[in-house]
């Protein structure tokens, strides 16, 4: 979004992102990558959402800044939001995680109005989106920033006045609290189909030998017709029974080892029939 404004001809007077955090076994600060991003292009940038007021900005774009803006800056400055589902659909943290884990075939991203209330205001400009069925959150997520970043540079293209009246929001809304850990710790007592999903927004995890397993890629299937079901996260072939289907295993990452395909750490691990994952 970013560098789209800027490559737009707008004039970006400030950006305001989080602050730098200690990361890594050094403890080193490191920026947000947008403030890497912002400072790369030359852009001044803040940690103070209240320093927006004062840089003779007409507008405020806000996406994924994670903080309920406060009224006296809503006052002095107005602001659109990019939100990642089809408002009332879905307000919160986290709308690309909670269509794929409600299995939601369809979302969306909307241009809205930013007001005191969480993602309650009315909308600009909307675009729906069909959700493949092994799409990741990850892979949403950058689908819905272009299509967004598109809807409203083609708004803004006339100046402030080609945003356009927003309309009021329409429908029953749902909201789309932060995911916890551990709602993506995979219950194999779950349906394959809904395990899928868990893995597909993202370090879905179990457990082998006592360590932990992560899931990067997965695709759940019927039980094979005529074989009979096995106990809940016990090992068959690339696949683990589940309480209702298979969840094949695509991807995966053991405790302190590099991302690789299951058929290559199944071969160094030397998994043995009837071993259990979640043990």
């Amino acid at each position: 979004m970013l560098e789209a404004l800027v490559g737009a001809g707008h004039d970006v007077r400030l950006v305001v992102t989080m602050p730098d955090r200690r990361r890594g076994r050094g403890g080193a600060l490191v920026p947000t990558a947008v403030k890497a991003r912002a400072l790369a292009l030359g852009l001044p940038v803040s940690e103070r959402v209240l320093d927006a007021t004062a840089c003779g900005a007409e507008l405020g774009v806000v996406v994924a800044f994670g903080r309920l803006i406060k009224p006296e800056v809503l006052s002095r400055l107005s602001m659109v939001n990019l939100h990642f589902s089809l408002l009332p659909r879905w307000r919160g943290a986290a709308p690309v995680e909670r269509a794929i884990l409600a299995g939601d075939r369809e979302t969306g991203v909307c241009v809205m109005a930013l007001e005191e209330g969480l993602d309650t205001g009315p909308v600009y400009a909307s675009a729906a989106v069909r959700i493949e069925e092994e799409e990741t959150a990850e892979e949403l997520r950058e689908q819905l920033s272009q299509i967004g970043t598109r809807l409203l540079l083609e708004r803004l293209s006339a100046g402030l006045a080609g945003l356009g009246s927003p309309l009021p929001q329409v429908g029953e809304a749902t909201y789309a609290d932060k995911i916890r850990p551990e709602e993506l710790i995979l219950d194999w007592r779950r349906p394959a189909s809904e395990l899928a999903r868990v893995v597909r927004v993202g370090r879905a995890s179990s457990t082998f030998r006592g360590h932990r397993f992560l899931v990067h890629r997965a695709r759940a299937i019927p039980r094979p017709s005529g074989v009979e079901a096995g106990v809940p996260g016990t090992a068959r072939g690339d696949a683990v029974w589940t309480g209702e289907g298979l969840l094949v295993l695509i991807e995966v990452q053991s405790e302190g080892r590099a991302r690789q395909s299951f058929s290559s750490w199944a071969a160094g691990a030397r998994v043995a029939p009837g071993e259990r994952f979640g043990d």
